[in-house]
């Protein structure tokens, strides 16, 4: 009897995912505030520089807003804050699937952000304007953290078929090609250059880049392509074990 009733049991264990389903929509609330604040405090940064040093606005807010990390952790903000409202759970209890698959993709670009700075660009001043330390961290860091975070143990977990890691491959690929297509049409508003590339894997002008020119830029594409493949089955997998698990009980 003790054990059916008690803190370990069955009512234990409801009352503490209860807990965890009335706690998580503020702590995803929370999170999306401060991951925006540090966006806006890097944009007003990166704004205010340019105007300082009498650069082109317009191009240096474009450029701000062509990164892969700005796109990829205003996204985060957004899915956060709708996941913090009961129009996120569907009428059967679980995530609705479009805000399911959403919130999957938008896991999977944050993970990478957070891998491909941490491993690769670390170090490497950005060519936005001066970087906001703290705001550098939560973009790179905290945020990704966050978003695994919320993958492993937020409640409402709907399982997703397969396909959603395909379709979570399409928005990387997209901002690649615009990518490529702008960056010879942009004059860099800080060096002056004829071109401007948001990360220097990218520049097919890069003298460290080998092979040298667009075969070096095609072998980090097709690199980091497969590692958004293989974090978004991750991502969907995890997804689908914990939305069996979670799936609401009578």
């Amino acid at each position: 009897m003790t054990g059916r009733s008690g803190a370990g049991g069955p009512r234990g264990a409801r009352g503490a995912h209860g807990t965890r389903e009335a706690v998580w929509p503020w702590l995803r609330l929370a999170a999306a505030a401060l991951v925006l604040s540090a966006v806006i405090a890097q944009a007003v940064v990166s704004v205010s520089g340019a105007a300082e040093n009498g650069r082109d606005i317009a191009t240096t807010t474009a450029n701000f807003f062509s990164f892969f990390t700005i796109l990829s952790n205003m996204s985060a903000v957004v899915v956060l804050a709708v996941g913090a409202t009961r129009a996120a759970i569907g009428p059967d209890g679980l995530e609705r699937r479009p805000y399911a698959t959403a919130l999957a993709a938008v896991t999977v670009y944050m993970t990478i952000t957070g891998i491909v700075y941490n491993l690769l660009l670390r170090g490497i001043p950005l060519p936005q304007g001066t970087t906001v330390p703290w705001a550098n961290e939560i973009l790179h860091v905290v945020g990704p953290l966050v978003l695994v975070a919320d993958l492993l143990f937020a409640p409402r977990r709907r399982a997703l078929p397969w396909s959603a890691a395909l379709a979570a491959l399409a928005f990387p690929l997209a901002w690649v090609v615009y990518t490529l297509v702008r960056g010879p049409l942009t004059t860099d508003p800080v060096t002056g250059a004829p071109f401007w590339y948001p990360y220097p894997f990218l520049n097919p002008n890069n003298p460290t880049l080998s092979p040298s020119g667009y075969g070096g830029v095609a072998v980090y594409v097709v690199g980091i392509t497969i590692a958004f493949a293989v974090v978004a089955v991750v991502v969907v997998a995890i997804g689908r074990r914990r939305g069996r698990a979670d799936r609401p009980r009578p």
